[in-house]
């Protein structure tokens, strides 16, 4: 009977994809399809389905807030997420969650829900300056002056119900260091296409984990953070901060595909916070702020 079962299900998916990319050829050679935009959605969809691809269920919100083009593109280059071993907050969305009780993960390996079953959720931020788009973005209070001219600027932030810096001591107890923690990792896709990359640490941005950079996460001598595109973020489990590289002593991860993405500009932005959320911080409408503030 399971051996059946399991033979109906893959002559199904065998069927799904064999229709859907016959649809897609059909499409792609510019044949006159009745409803045509609507079977191209539904091939898109019957294949997403049949890849058992993680990332397919938040698409549609994202390409509905940013377009096709830039949807995708914050779909294909969400990091995959390394937290320090030890650790057991993971990033979730706020407006379901604001407790340890509920965004913390025990175990190891794949980790892509928390232990009250709620996704691990990065917020979006986009800041458009291409030559097509800056116009547009300046109006709505952006810079795209200078050295930020011609570049595409995704930014994915992390909420974490709290920061964990003194989790466990003996006056602070569970609740951490204070309330609300967020954190970021961001994205600079330069006019010749090539991909940068930047994490949140403290005060300032960093991309390598080194012992030097308590310099720029102390506030005192700021840099920019930059390097190249590495499709990692490593988090710290005390504080949350990251790095784009580096070695660390991690034994859980969420791949970035099956990290839930949520567009930041659709969401209400009413909640009060302990500290400054994405949204009045400089970087929100500057993207090459060099502080976290």
């Amino acid at each position: 009977m399971g051996s059946e079962r399991g033979q109906g299900t893959v002559e199904w998916v065998g069927l799904v994809l064999l229709v859907s990319v016959a649809m897609l050829g059909l499409l792609a050679a510019g044949a006159r399809v009745p409803g045509a935009p609507l079977a191209r959605a539904l091939a898109d969809r019957l294949l997403c389905a049949a890849s058992l691809a993680d990332g397919c269920g938040d698409e549609p919100a994202l390409i509905a807030a940013y377009g096709s083009e830039v949807g995708r593109l914050v779909r294909r280059h969400a990091p995959m997420l390394a937290f320090e071993r030890g650790s057991r907050a993971v990033p979730v969305d706020f407006r379901r969650c604001r407790s340890s009780e509920c965004g913390d993960a025990s175990g190891a390996g794949l980790i892509h829900r928390t232990d009250e079953r709620l996704p691990v959720t990065a917020f979006v931020h986009v800041v458009d300056c291409r030559q097509d788009a800056a116009e547009a973005t300046e109006e709505a209070g952006a810079d795209c002056s200078g050295e930020r001219a011609g570049s595409l600027y995704l930014q994915y932030w992390l909420y974490y119900a709290d920061s964990a810096t003194l989790r466990g001591m003996p006056v602070v107890g569970k609740k951490g260091y204070h309330a609300d923690d967020w954190e970021s990792v961001q994205f600079r896709i330069g006019p010749d296409g090539d991909v940068d990359q930047r994490a949140s640490s403290h005060h300032g941005y960093n991309y390598f984990l080194a012992d030097t950079n308590w310099l720029s996460d102390a506030g005192i001598v700021p840099h920019d953070g930059w390097g190249p595109e590495t499709h990692l973020l490593i988090v710290s489990g005390g504080s949350h901060a990251g790095n784009a590289i580096g070695m660390a002593d991690s034994d859980r991860y969420t791949p970035g595909r099956r990290v839930h993405l949520v567009p930041l500009e659709t969401v209400d932005s009413d909640t009060d916070f302990a500290v400054s959320p994405p949204w009045l911080k400089r970087v929100w409408l500057d993207p090459e702020a060099q502080g976290t503030d």
